[in-house]
């Protein structure tokens, strides 16, 4: 308990240092600026396989599936690289919103960073119920396994509908349920109306972002749980993506639809980790197939979708 209390904190700590210091006064994030961020996080996130193996090599944490400090890492950056190249679709989705409710960008990242909070708390639900359910029924491996399998073949064939969110039964029955203002005084989430408090565009956008993250959590957290049960990997590969969603979604916001062929290397991910998951029970796949076919698939992606931009 102990690690995961100074886990916690390592969290919370540098949120503080985000919004109280890096980030105190409001102001538009430049693509020098996102790109900086986000190599910190991701650096940050591959040197913390290294604090996994010292954890599970002295057994500082509790190591529930037994594993050994190499195992361990391997599994923590493939969870990692799992969660990252599913945010993708997250990014594209926090653009459109951001859009729809003409947000400023320079109030965009405090919107973001209360989303990550409570992405935090959603996240970590999902997880222990997750974790919960494979533990205590060995056949849930297989309902995981064909949703993520169904999930990967509604990706590949469904042609992409424009999202609107104003059009969103999210967004319709908050009208219902509380006052909202098109117009917005700085960063405040609410204002006054003559008698009223009334929802700015900003704490609209903020909901319908977290309820987006939870959506796409229903593939995530599945397709992590193909790689491990064990709760603490599970979660700090989580956080790890979150914590880096917000500097990544302003370095790809304005190249998001460059990215042609990421959609098959998604498709390839969850296909792979559905499979993984069906044929737990009777195989058990290497940790470097697992690492080496999700690094692959998304270097292949990458490189396919940089080569059409270019022709």
């Amino acid at each position: 308990m102990e690690v995961w209390g100074f886990f916690l904190l390592g969290i919370f700590f540098f949120l503080a240092l985000d919004l109280g210091v890096f980030n105190r006064k409001a102001h538009v994030i430049s693509v020098r600026e996102a790109s900086i961020w986000t190599g910190v996080w991701v650096g940050m996130s591959f040197l913390f396989s290294i604090v996994v193996h010292w954890l599970y090599g002295t057994g500082k944490v509790d190591n529930v599936d037994a594993l050994a400090p190499m195992d361990a890492s391997i599994k923590y950056i493939t969870g990692y690289l799992i969660e990252l190249s599913l945010s993708i679709d997250n990014i594209f989705i926090i653009a459109v919103i951001f859009g729809s409710f003409q947000i400023p960008q320079k109030y965009q990242h405090r919107v973001l960073f209360w989303g990550i909070l409570g992405a935090i708390v959603f996240r970590a639900l999902m997880i222990f119920f997750g974790v919960a359910l494979i533990k205590k029924f060995s056949f849930m491996t297989y309902i995981f396994g064909a949703f993520l399998i169904f999930t990967a073949i509604r990706m590949l064939v469904s042609k992409q509908k424009a999202f609107n969110p104003k059009n969103s039964f999210l967004y319709r029955n908050l009208r219902k349920v509380m006052p909202i203002t098109s117009h917005m005084q700085g960063q405040k989430f609410f204002i006054k109306l003559r008698h009223i408090t009334a929802a700015t565009p900003l704490f609209i956008a903020l909901v319908i972002i977290e309820f987006s993250d939870v959506l796409f959590a229903l593939d995530s957290v599945p397709a992590i749980l193909a790689i491990t049960s064990d709760p603490f990997l599970v979660f700090s590969s989580n956080i790890f993506a979150i914590l880096g969603l917000r500097s990544m979604y302003f370095f790809l916001s304005h190249m998001i639809d460059r990215f042609h062929h990421l959609k098959y290397s998604l498709v390839a991910i969850l296909g792979f980790v559905g499979i993984k998951l069906i044929l737990a029970h009777h195989y058990t796949f290497p940790e470097w197939v697992s690492l080496g076919f999700i690094a692959l698939a998304l270097a292949v992606g990458i490189l396919a979708s940089f080569r059409k931009e270019r022709e």
